[in-house]
């Protein structure tokens, strides 16, 4: 398959924001839209790249991972994209101007549910981070074999009369249509006389099933596992897949940012004057050793390479970066009272240094008010 860029196809930036893509998808949409160019393959074939680009970019998961990792990393991460129906996406815009959607809506409407659908899976951020095998209860649509997936008694269907089996009607106004779901048939575009009494008309029962899922290493928040095979049920005994949308707690001492970890690291106010060797926890249970120099700043940062996560789709890790975070005692006694005193005399002129900034402005606002 040709290779495209989606940000040279809808003619943006890589930064633009999601009205600057939803009116770029606009404008281009209209310009290649095949009712406005019949029988131009060219153009058929830029109007479905247009879409394709509109459907990764306008969605902030997989736009995430198209900009770090291309087309390939939409694939590996179990996106679906390219196969969409644009019709209904070019409805959702335009109000399904030029009656576009109808023809497509009127296909899928002998099929009352889609084949895919999600589900929330939850990870303890342990999990996420090492990987595991998570067993999956799930409940998905099955078609009802005492109607034939029809949802009428007799499994007779009719098409509807008030859309011609369109699924949707239409107002227009010159140039323009608008369309909006069918009130007879609720968009199915068929309509039927007694109701199946399995499945009180749906065309589908639910059933469930418990199963193991492997979940790799790496995998981050909002992230998706596709799980082949285990969707909705169709008449012809073929499944669609279960997506499992991850969610990740929040571990008390690490913070994750994609494959880097942050961890804050306590530090005295007298191991920032005098340096220290400070003793770290990494991920892989071993200990790091933080060379902390004397007179370090307060939020300073020290990166550690190849001690972070390990990325989902490749073979490396992020980086570990240990913050520092200066305290201070909240009570001193008599004796640690004089001790500091007598380190800070012992610093001497130095340690009021802002006698010798101030010294000369004193003397400046004297003489303001003696003019």
């Amino acid at each position: 398959m040709e290779s495209f860029d989606y940000y040279e196809i809808l003619e943006i930036e890589r930064t633009s924001n999601k009205d600057e893509v939803k009116k770029a998808y606009r404008k281009m949409a209209l310009r290649y839209h095949p009712d406005r160019n019949p029988d131009d393959k060219e153009a058929e074939e830029m109007f479905k790249r247009i879409n394709e680009a509109y459907e990764v970019l306008s969605d902030d998961d997989k736009r995430l991972v198209y900009d770090r990792y291309g087309k390939e990393g939409l694939h590996n991460q179990g996106f679906s994209f390219g196969g969409a129906d644009f019709s209904d996406i070019f409805g959702d815009i335009f109000g399904s101007a030029f009656g576009f959607g109808s023809s497509a809506r009127s296909k899928k409407s002998s099929q009352k549910y889609e084949a895919d659908f999600m589900i929330r899976l939850d990870l303890t951020f342990k999990e996420a981070v090492f990987g595991c095998t998570k067993t999956i209860k799930s409940q998905y649509k099955q078609y009802c074999k005492d109607c034939n997936g029809t949802g009428s008694e007799d499994g007779k269907v009719s098409t509807c009369k008030e859309c011609d089996g369109k699924g949707q009607v239409f107002l227009r106004q010159g140039f323009v249509a608008f369309g909006q779901t069918c009130p007879k048939c609720n968009g199915t575009g068929e309509t039927i006389t007694k109701k199946c009494k399995k499945c009180k008309g749906e065309g589908f029962v639910m059933a469930s099933e418990s199963f193991e899922v492997p979940i790799p290493q790496g995998i981050d928040n909002e992230m998706r596992v596709r799980v082949s095979g285990r969707g909705n049920e169709f008449k012809n005994g073929v499944r669609g897949d279960l997506y499992l949308l991850v969610r990740v707690q929040e571990d008390e001492h690490f913070i994750r940012h994609n494959n880097d970890l942050y961890i804050e690291i306590p530090v005295f106010f007298t191991q920032i004057i005098l340096g220290a060797k400070i003793q770290i926890p990494s991920l892989n249970g071993k200990t790091l050793e933080l060379n902390l120099p004397a007179n370090s700043k307060d939020k300073e940062q020290f990166v550690f390479a190849n001690e972070g996560v390990k990325d989902v789709n490749y073979n490396r890790k992020g980086r570990l970066i240990a913050q520092i975070q200066i305290t201070y005692p909240q009570s001193i006694n008599a004796e640690q009272k004089e001790l500091l005193q007598k380190l800070h005399q012992s610093f001497g002129i130095q340690s009021e240094p802002h006698q010798n900034i101030f010294k000369d402005t004193f003397e400046k606002i004297k003489k303001w008010f003696s003019e």
